[in-house]
């Protein structure tokens, strides 16, 4: 089993140019796992950690409801935002500037075979990475995502997770708001939850701006840890290096 995760930071990208090249990565460990099935191989598949940050860009999951987007398609313009109904679970979410996108593409016969477990694990990673900012992340009942404050009024999501999963391979991930703009929020029902708010983590702490890679790099140290991954630097394709040789693992 390789336990090895390539991490790539793809900088500012349109969120179509990165779907793109997720599904190229996704394609090619499928295609892996089926040559190693049917010529008898046991060839390493690889694993990859995508960081990307996108322009304003509206994403709708395959079951999600399109009502829950509240602009139409002038309107989207004018907001200088895109629109993409896409292949993961959930419903719709914002992405961007100002808020880190993880996108793991991982062999999980790499791991562990429990998509379940994958995703209190990819949770548990945003969770102790906000306690270390003094914030207490939670799972709430029946909804997805990370969020502060569940059982009170004033409950509020500040991690969206979307996946998808096709023969133990992953793609899609979670969006976490750093500095992010939340009056783009406003123009959908968050993953089709009514009623909820959400928030940035430099609102939380009441500071103007809170330095990207330095929670990156937080990130990908709990990461590690609970995926026994080790972490490599992908240095061709790196736009915003992440010093993952910094990163206790």
């Amino acid at each position: 089993m390789n336990k090895k995760v390539v991490i790539q930071d793809l900088g500012v990208k349109p969120y179509k140019e990165t779907w793109d090249y997720q599904e190229e990565l996704f394609q090619g460990i499928v295609d892996a796992k089926l040559r190693n099935k049917n010529e008898g191989l046991s060839l390493d598949t690889p694993n990859y950690f995508l960081y990307v940050e996108h322009p304003h860009v509206y994403t709708l999951g395959k079951s999600g409801d399109f009502e829950n987007l509240l602009l139409n398609e002038k309107q989207l313009e004018a907001k200088g935002a895109t629109f993409y109904k896409i292949n993961r679970g959930g419903d719709i979410t914002y992405h961007g500037p100002g808020q880190i996108v993880g996108y793991p593409i991982l062999d999980l016969e790499n791991f562990f075979t429990d998509i379940h477990k994958y995703l209190r694990l990819l949770e548990e990673t945003i969770i102790l990475t906000l306690a270390e900012y003094g914030l207490k992340g939670d799972r709430s009942e029946g909804e997805t995502g990370v969020w502060l404050g569940v059982g009170t009024p004033f409950a509020r999501k500040i991690c969206a997770f979307g996946v998808r999963a096709s023969r133990w391979v992953t793609m899609h991930g979670f969006a976490l708001n750093v500095n992010a703009d939340l009056g783009y929020f406003d123009n959908i029902i968050p993953c089709g939850i009514r009623g909820k708010g959400v928030t940035s983590l430099n609102v939380e702490l009441d500071v103007s701006e809170i330095p990207l890679e330095e929670v990156k790099s937080k990130i990908l140290k709990h990461f590690s840890a609970l995926f026994s991954a080790e972490l490599l630097e992908n240095s061709y394709l790196l736009q915003n290096p992440v010093p993952v040789d910094q990163v206790k693992v």
